[in-house]
């Protein structure tokens, strides 16, 4: 079987970052204003009044302290609780076509490859930019690639899902070498005006490359010893929003056309659902789960992440173990994991092992074990 390696990754990180502090300061006024523009509703029982929230209830209940955004005074504005970001003309390259070019570039640098080495582009993410043409087909053209590229999602668990998609891809000798990306505007479809959830997420883009071993000339590469990819329905996280909305007008605006979960359901059912996963997949490769060296779990929730290493570890996880990225980024889908390798891997000596795992909505769930070349 042909060895396949990570070879290098990208991360790029908007200018932009909001604190837990003033993300409540403006979640509070808009409760204000709400409370007071239905005042007569709320004394008559009608309807009830919202609550405030706390920088130390979002660090709690998370353990996000603060996320980088593409647009920040929209979001911290009362009125408007949205990032606003004005659409290009189609003759220009889009926003979600720019951030991952700026991480493609930064991967492509790592692998020590060029455009000219790379034969594929898979651009795997939670909410595209636009149904066609393909994103992933704008990136190709942006950096000059020959060859092909597609769009794909699995929420948060796509950029586990992209790397055993084009490490097959690879080991079929369809390409040489492909690039996955994963840009993440996650503030675009984020409801900043609930209450559970108006924290969670902040925009990052993610990019990595993959290639044959005996082709890889990065001194920092990882080759991929198995993956292993699982998915059961489940309607506890859900965002409606497509195409389909405009024939059904009355829908339009619904607080289910954004981002929608049922975060305690989704605790106790994906957790266990993760470690039994990771622990099958380390099992069905012969690895005692004692072998692992590092875990970069996907960046949703502290608790989540500290529970999932102490069921695979059976034991509280260090800091090294389990590095952590979203008390700076907070959740970015499917870009945390790759996140969290891309800043914690350098420091692993040759023939250790790892695990690249990401998990959401579906439920879905990839698993990646790696080992350090």
């Amino acid at each position: 079987m042909t060895d396949i390696v990570i070879s290098g990754t990208g991360l790029y990180t908007p200018p932009n970052s909001i604190s837990n502090e003033e993300l409540v300061t403006a979640f509070n006024q808009y409760v204000d204003h709400y409370n007071a523009a239905h005042q007569a509703e709320i004394e008559a029982g009608e309807i009830e009044a919202l609550e405030y929230s706390s920088a130390e209830f979002v660090e709690k209940v998370s353990g996000i302290k603060s996320r980088h955004v593409i647009e920040k005074d929209s979001i911290l504005d009362p009125e408007i609780m949205a990032p606003r970001i004005p659409e290009r003309s189609n003759d220009e390259l889009s926003i979600l076509a720019e951030i991952a070019v700026n991480a493609a570039k930064d991967a492509l640098k790592a692998a020590n490859k060029t455009a000219a080495d790379i034969d594929g582009v898979l651009l795997a993410c939670s909410n595209s930019q636009r149904a066609y043409p393909a994103v992933a087909i704008e990136v190709q053209n942006a950096l000059g690639i020959d060859g092909f590229a597609f769009d794909m999602n699995v929420a948060c668990s796509s950029a586990t899902f992209g790397i055993q998609t084009a490490a097959d891809m690879i080991r079929a000798g369809n390409a040489r070498a492909m690039l996955v990306v994963n840009p993440e505007i996650c503030s675009g479809h984020l409801n900043f005006r609930n209450r559970d959830s108006h924290f969670i997420f902040g925009d990052v883009a993610t990019a990595i490359i993959l290639e044959r071993k005996d082709s890889c000339t990065s001194d920092n590469a990882f080759e991929i010893v198995g993956t292993c990819l699982k998915t059961q329905f489940s309607n506890n996280i859900r965002n409606n929003f497509g195409f389909l909305n405009r024939t059904a007008p009355e829908g339009i605006g619904k607080d289910d056309k954004l981002f929608l979960q049922e975060g305690r359901k989704v605790f106790k059912e994906v957790t266990p659902m993760v470690a039994e996963i990771i622990l099958q997949h380390l099992n069905d490769n012969n690895i005692e789960a004692d072998k692992l060296t590092r875990m970069w779990l996907h960046q949703a929730n502290l608790h989540m992440n500290e529970l999932i290493s102490r069921k695979v570890l059976g034991r509280d996880p260090s800091t090294e173990e389990a590095p952590v990225i979203l008390d700076e980024y907070a959740n970015t889908s499917s870009a945390g994991s790759i996140i969290a390798f891309n800043k914690h891997n350098r420091d692993l000596k040759s023939g250790d092992l790892g695990v690249i795992c990401s998990f959401g909505a579906g439920y879905s769930v990839g698993s990646v074990i790696v080992k350090k070349v």
